[in-house]
């Protein structure tokens, strides 16, 4: 399968020379790019065809390699051939660089070669620029006459400079392909199940379909996805994996898999990209790009240090990026994303395939069977894709940005003050609404067009504005602002019959909210940019609501494999004489730690106590101490950063010989995605079914899905509820030589409701109906555990 090199791809490498600089860049969607292309292509004549695809070719050092690319328009009439490229952008078409330019017409000028080649008799074409500036509609056209010889010059200059990267690229290929012929799996033996998934997986790459699966803790299914693709890209069934995730833990776990098959032989380029606000360097923050060391230059000195890194090293890591990137005087960020044209496995956030304002237009700007996805963790992905997809702005900041620009009496802060008014005016209009109609909020189903029109006219003045700004006070704040205003109407542009429009009115100000409840269209069209992908989590479960709103479609696949460990390992004791609803949480306080002293004063150890809120923890943890003054206790703290987070866990330690209790809160930081092995960890207390606290945002998803579907209550709050119950357990048992216990301090997990979300491996829960009850099914347990004939 010959390697496909998108042509903007191979003009902008080329031909891209000078500064970086992000002012310049374009803050309009791709959606709403695309929408204006339509309006624009549908205004042609007959003989015009839109979205005309092109493709050459080329041999370069014994390789194959398509070039191609999907031209704006084609008209071909009695007088000629005209061929149309369309740019969209916020800035003045006379502001735009010398290098804009000549990227522009570079690749307008591969699409007037490619069509050459298709057409012999065909001399001389004519290439038409249109540029749209979209805040002003403004709509300009230029054009050239390109011949077959300027053509034939022009592209073999091109191919020519990326000769090097052409064959850089086919031997990078055959190493790694040859690398993975004979590659074992990197362990004596598969685990059970293991196995079975790589299979699945392998399968689902072939077939090019999506592939849910639940594989539970200890399954190992970072290896168990990873291992098949690498060894599907060996074979050429695709040509890039994308490893996405939740957590940057999640991310080491995925650097470690591809660092154990290195040592088996492996040779690939992985790379792991990091947010732009975590890897830049420190003498980059809040210094002007025209200032920033860098970026002035950086485009001259990016391909001297891709050939360096790429030359000496395979495992990207942000260590790595940071190294090479100090080395040539790069900012890491973008450093990070010019290497990644060339790796194999790019290891990164969800936000860079599913979020609309930052995904990687360089992979993503059409769908490419070339790429292929493995999501990790995904049930994250539920409220992370509805936060991605939603937007809020507020009138709140507005009072504090007039305060600081009403000292400068130059004519541009007047000009920013009176467009600053005007939004101001705007949000008055909407608080006037709701003060006439006695209410503080109001949901309704239109975009408020208003104010998104107001809106856009502000961002277009404000980009323009803040080019002409000295660095200060005035800047930063009005650039928060900004921003804000800009993600709104980015959102809004995306509004359709999944979102809600929120209007809230709290004292004197106004907050207006865009809020997508179902965003399952928007996960399943970013999914189509690639081949397929492999969903998976250790707990996604019913598989049906995964699939239903994470995008599945008809025919996605689904596979659940079981628990690696024997079930028996761990006792689920169910109590059915706690209740834990608000109003009954006060009475069931003497329940709870009664339940709790049974659990850790029967085996010395280390143990986890999950409760719903911060403010229900401290009640708990301060009555739990009450009554056990002797045992050691320890709390998760708001805003923990990553020392304090590892100073908690550390705190868990091996052969225990006294009891530790740790009170955590229930889908927080140490629900998931942490390991405490062996007897680091010997018993789980969850207090209460997860439920999300009740409010009115979290209504309007049960309500859309109740008229969806009428399981509105189940999509909305119990399932989110009980996938945290289930990632806190799944704490507990990490290894096949793991035990312990998992409580479950709610009756309502008694009830068939719940009981039938239960996984395979909980299929010896108890019920337990009193503390008698439940301390003697905790000794017996404990001394079934320390019997040597308890497997048998």
């Amino acid at each position: 399968m010959p390697t496909k090199i998108g042509i903007r791809q191979l003009v902008e490498f080329v031909l891209r020379k000078g500064d970086l600089n992000e002012v310049k860049n374009s803050q309009n969607t791709a959606l709403m790019g695309a929408k204006i292309h339509r309006q624009l292509q549908s205004s042609r004549s007959d003989a015009y065809q839109s979205e005309v695809y092109l493709k050459k070719t080329v041999t370069m050092n014994g390789t194959d390699y398509v070039i191609s690319g999907r031209a704006d328009g084609i008209q071909t009439t009695d007088d000629g051939v005209l061929i149309e490229e369309i740019k969209t952008s916020d800035q003045a078409f006379e502001d735009l660089t010398d290098n804009t330019h000549d990227l522009y017409w570079g690749q307008v000028k591969v699409y007037g070669y490619l069509l050459m080649q298709d057409q012999p008799d065909t001399d001389k074409v004519t290439l038409q620029l249109t540029y749209y500036q979209v805040a002003t509609e403004k709509i300009t056209k230029t054009q050239r006459v390109l011949t077959r010889a300027e053509s034939d010059q022009f592209f073999q200059q091109l191919v020519t400079e990326y000769e090097y990267w052409l064959t850089l690229r086919a031997d990078l290929r055959q190493r790694r392909n040859a690398s993975i012929v004979d590659l074992p799996f990197p362990f004596p033996d598969y685990r059970r199940g293991q196995h079975e998934l790589a299979v699945a997986v392998y399968k689902t790459i072939r077939l090019q379909k999506r592939l849910f699966v639940e594989a539970p803790t200890g399954t190992g299914k970072t290896i168990s996805t990873l291992f098949p693709a690498v060894k599907a890209l060996g074979e050429d069934l695709v040509e890039r994996l994308f490893y996405l995730t939740a957590k940057q833990s999640t991310r080491h776990v995925a650097e470690e898999a591809v660092a154990l098959m290195n040592q088996d032989g492996l040779k690939l380029k992985s790379i792991t990209l990091t947010a732009k606000d975590q890897i830049r360097f420190p003498e980059e923050q809040d210094v002007p790009p025209e200032e920033n060391p860098f970026m002035i230059g950086y485009y001259d000195r990016l391909k001297p240090a891709l050939k360096d890194i790429l030359t000496h090293e395979d495992q990207l890591t942000r260590t790595v990026i940071e190294t090479y990137a100090r080395k040539h005087t790069l900012d890491p960020f973008e450093f990070s994303l010019d290497a990644s044209l060339f790796c194999d496995v790019i290891i990164c956030d969800y936000n860079y395939l599913f979020d609309p304002l930052v995904y990687l237009q360089r992979f993503f700007s059409e769908d490419d069977a070339d790429n292929f996805f493995l999501v990790d963790e995904v049930h994250n992905l539920v409220s992370r894709s509805r936060d991605m997809y939603s937007a809020a702005i507020s009138d709140a900041p507005i009072a504090g940005l007039l305060k600081l620009a009403k000292p400068d009496k130059t004519q541009p802060s007047d000009d920013l003050q009176r467009e600053l008014k005007k939004v101001r005016r705007s949000f008055t209009r909407i608080s006037r609404v709701l003060t006439d109609d006695g209410v503080n909020e109001q949901v309704g189903p239109l975009p408020p067009e208003k104010l998104l029109a107001t809106l856009r006219q502000f961002n277009e003045f404000v980009g323009d504005w803040m080019q002409k700004q000295d660095p200060s006070d005035l800047l930063t704040a009005v650039r928060d602002y900004f921003f804000d205003c800009l993600t709104f109407v980015k959102i809004g542009d995306l509004f359709d019959g999944s979102y809600q429009t929120r209007l809230v009115l709290d004292g004197h100000h106004v907050t207006v909210k865009e809020l997508c409840l179902d965003p399952s269209d928007f996960l399943d069209q970013s999914l189509s940019r690639g081949a397929g992908a492999v969903l998976f989590s250790a707990t996604l479960s019913p598989m049906t609501y995964y699939q239903n709103v994470l995008g599945g479609t008809d025919n996605s696949l689904a596979y659940q494999l079981p628990s690696p460990f024997p079930p028996k390992h761990q006792a689920i004791l169910v109590t059915q004489y706690v209740q834990t609803t608000y109003h009954e949480r006060a009475r069931s306080e003497g329940a709870i730690i009664d339940s709790l002293t049974a659990l850790v004063t029967a085996k010395p150890g280390n143990y986890l106590v999950f409760l719903p809120s911060y403010g229900y923890l401290t009640q708990i943890k301060a009555a739990f101490e009450l009554a056990n003054p002797d045992i050691q206790t320890t709390a998760q703290a708001n805003a923990m950063d990553g020392a304090a987070r590892q100073a908690f866990l550390d705190q868990f330690q091996a052969d225990a010989t006294q009891t530790l209790v740790g009170f955590c809160v229930l889908g927080g930081i140490f629900s998931e995605g942490i390991d405490l092995r062996g007897d680091r960890l010997i018993g789980v207390a969850i207090v209460s079914v997860g439920l999300p606290g009740l409010n009115a945002e979290t209504n309007l998803i049960r309500d859309y899905y109740d008229h969806a579907n009428g399981q509105g209550f189940a999509y909305a709050y119990q399932l989110p509820g009980m996938n945290n119950v289930l990632q806190a357990a799944g704490r507990l048992i990490r290894s096949s030589h793991d035990v312990g216990i998992v409580l479950l301090l709610d009756q309502r997990f008694a009830s068939r409701r719940y009981t039938s979300l239960f996984p395979a491996h909980w299929q010896y829960y108890q019920t337990i109906r009193s503390v008698p009850q439940l301390s003697a099914t905790i000794a017996n347990f404990w001394h079934q555990m320390e019997d040597p004939q308890h497997e048998n």
